[in-house]
């Protein structure tokens, strides 16, 4: 049986797995689904119609599940969805889609969202990612897996983060950040690719080189976009880590970062 504190508030709705701890405080909708091993914090607050997987850790005073900061929302009974080992710590806020959009909010698996972060409705998260203290997604927004967003970095609605990219401490995300590359700045700017990053995730040396040179191609060149994708993609034969760079810049979006 979950093991829930006296104070905790929870729903008879709720769906709560057998070991799911429920802290001083904490509050749970009627709506809410959580998994084996997870595990909300005193005064958390966890609402909504959200599913929560298995073996996440809800901190103290989070807000998850809460209403869109939208005003078109109407309250319809749009959802939030997380994955499994999530980190969530102390004041993150989470809301839940909206029906402008696909109605659902996705967080995926292994993410680590420090302190006062903020998820905006149907915003879609990866796997593996870190979110600094204070980072902040508006609507619509997807980041990448393995994505490193340094503190008080601020995204812009329906922006894209690839998959590697890395932001800078205050950094404001105003058009897509590719994958593998690194920016700072209000607004951002190029800054190489984040070869350390890649390192520690088992890339080697043959094909962060590769990485290298696709971002010369993109930065460097003096190529017009179309001509730097064709010349990225004539190489991503042989080095297929380059697809998902080309994959990337192929999709018009908000434009990238250059």
């Amino acid at each position: 049986m979950a093991r829930i504190h006296p104070t905790g508030l929870v729903d008879p709705g709720a769906e709560l797995a057998e070991d799911v701890e429920i802290g001083p405080y904490a509050i749970v909708g009627p709506h809410v689904r959580i998994g084996a091993g997870s595990r909300v914090g005193p005064h958390a607050v966890v609402t909504g119609h959200t599913s929560i997987g298995r073996d996440n850790r809800i901190f103290q005073f989070a807000s998850v599940g809460e209403a869109p900061q939208d005003k078109k929302y109407a309250g319809e009974p749009t959802r939030l969805e997380i994955g499994d080992r999530n980190t969530i710590r102390e004041f993150c806020t989470l809301n839940v889609g909206t029906v402008q959009d696909t109605g659902v909010t996705r967080i995926g698996n292994d993410n680590w969202l420090m302190a006062y972060c903020h998820v905006a409705h149907d915003c879609v998260v990866g796997d593996h990612t870190v979110f600094a203290n204070d980072t902040n997604l508006a609507g619509h927004v997807t980041i990448g897996d393995h994505a490193v967003l340094g503190g008080y970095t601020g995204v812009h609605q329906y922006c894209r983060i690839g998959a590697h990219a890395i932001t800078g401490v205050g950094s404001v995300v105003l058009q897509d950040l590719p994958p593998y590359v690194m920016v700072a700045g209000n607004p951002t700017r190029p800054h190489g690719i984040n070869s350390e990053g890649l390192r520690r995730r088992g890339f080697d040396a043959e094909s962060i080189a590769a990485i290298k040179r696709a971002y010369k191609t993109l930065y460097r060149s003096g190529l017009s976009l179309g001509e730097a994708r064709e010349t990225i993609a004539a190489e991503a034969d042989a080095w297929p880590e380059l697809r998902a760079l080309v994959e990337f810049i192929s999709v018009p979006g908000r434009g990238i970062i250059r």
